[in-house]
């Protein structure tokens, strides 16, 4: 098995083969608190207006994502996985567009295969990959807004590509290096409560979920639902 890692919107495109798109703070990590609280599936687009159509239509009953951190305007929930934690949405269809999760996952266009990424559903994402046996995985850390490498996700991207090649990194070691990035100084900030302390403690749940995020494409949408390893 061949493993790529690169990172950005660049990335996202250039990702080839079996494609594990990741956003840990916070897109993967919110979808997965969706899907932990029973939600069906999730159709992730590029932009706002996108989700607002698709649930206008009929296509989805609920919109969650954000625009620099924060809930856009007529979305029923933000990019938060402690929102989501609290929230009815078992049986639904969700609608999710984020500045760096779905972009990358929109961009990744010459991928075989795309999983979402985060750090909670690391270990089954890797499970699920080494069952189905690739040529090839391309781990893209998407970054701040896909614009600027973050050290969530680039740590998050040698945690999975450790686990493919049957290493499994101290969990403690991985959390202090995260801790000690940029964007994990935005949450607790009482100037931004858009970004509460419970989403990075969420964020930061190594290998809790019993499933991967695996994306295939569905009547022209790209839909995530969990995958039990």
């Amino acid at each position: 098995m061949e493993i790529r890692v690169d990172s950005l919107l660049r990335g996202a495109q250039e990702a080839e083969g079996t494609a594990i798109i990741i956003d840990v703070f916070r897109c993967f990590t919110t979808a997965a608190a969706a899907f932990t609280r029973g939600a069906e599936k999730i159709i992730l687009v590029a932009e706002v207006e996108e989700a607002l159509d698709l649930k206008s239509s009929g296509m989805g009953d609920i919109t969650m994502g954000e625009v620099s951190g924060q809930m856009p305007e007529g979305f029923d929930f933000g990019n938060s996985p402690s929102q989501l934690a609290a929230a009815n949405v078992s049986g639904k269809t969700l609608i999710q567009s984020t500045r760096a999760g779905t972009v990358g996952v929109t961009a990744a266009k010459n991928a075989t295969q795309i999983y979402g990424g985060s750090l909670v559903v690391a270990q089954a994402t890797a499970k699920s990959i080494l069952k189905d046996a690739p040529d090839l995985v391309s781990i893209i850390a998407m970054g701040a807004e896909a614009k600027i490498r973050a050290d969530e996700d680039e740590q998050c991207a040698l945690y999975i590509r450790n686990l493919l090649q049957g290493r499994t990194p101290d969990h403690a070691a991985v959390r202090d290096l995260i801790l000690a990035g940029e964007e994990s100084q935005k949450y607790g900030d009482p100037a931004r409560p858009h970004f509460p302390l419970k989403d990075r403690d969420m964020a930061l749940e190594i290998d809790t979920a019993a499933f991967a995020i695996k994306i295939t494409e569905e009547g022209g949408l790209l839909v995530a639902r969990p995958e039990p390893v």
